[in-house]
């Protein structure tokens, strides 16, 4: 995985905008994936990011970078409790949580719908993507069904953002000049 593919797909969670962001990752070798995903934690862990493979499918993997903390602080939120909880998940402890992620993730081929909570997306959000669909108001980042206002400015937000990492990076700047700590 190139570093430039990483800032693209992930520069919003780099700068503390996000709590998470998820790709799709090519590779060639499972190990030398694995060897890249252990190279990245050890450049980006001490910036509070952890970088996790969430599903190996034959040559891609789904790729989890997020912030632990934010995470943490993000499913304590009451509705995100009650979500995650709806869906079977035993909520406190946000490794949990994550391992549960992973393991729904490998027993179905489609993403479950509360998949926005580990990113970043607001509780209301998701639970109008769960129970609401035809009441969308904006698409963004993600699909909006409350506070559109907010919505869109943090969609900016995050586009800059990578607009402005990408630059960095071509300019010379690394993965841990470009990564803000949390």
């Amino acid at each position: 995985m190139s570093n430039e593919t990483l800032i693209r797909c992930c520069a919003p969670t780099m700068a503390n905008l996000k709590t998470g962001n998820m790709f799709n990752c090519p590779f060639e070798n499972r190990k030398e994936m694995t060897d890249e995903l252990r190279r990245l934690n050890q450049i980006l862990g001490h910036k509070g990011l952890r970088v996790l493979p969430l599903r190996w499918n034959d040559k891609h993997a789904l790729v989890y970078l997020y912030r632990p903390k934010m995470l943490e602080q993000d499913l304590q939120n009451d509705l995100a409790t009650r979500l995650l909880a709806e869906c079977g998940y035993t909520c406190g402890n946000p490794n949990a949580c994550v391992a549960q992620l992973i393991a729904r993730l490998r027993d179905n081929q489609d993403f479950p719908h509360e998949v926005g909570l580990f990113l970043g997306y607001p509780p209301a959000d998701v639970d109008g993507f769960m129970h609401r669909k035809h009441a969308c108001k904006l698409c963004g980042i993600w699909k909006v069904y409350d506070d559109v206002e907010g919505a869109s400015r943090q969609f900016a937000r995050c586009k800059h953002c990578t607009e402005v990492y990408l630059q960095r990076y071509r300019q010379g700047y690394s993965l841990d000049r470009l990564t803000v700590t949390a």
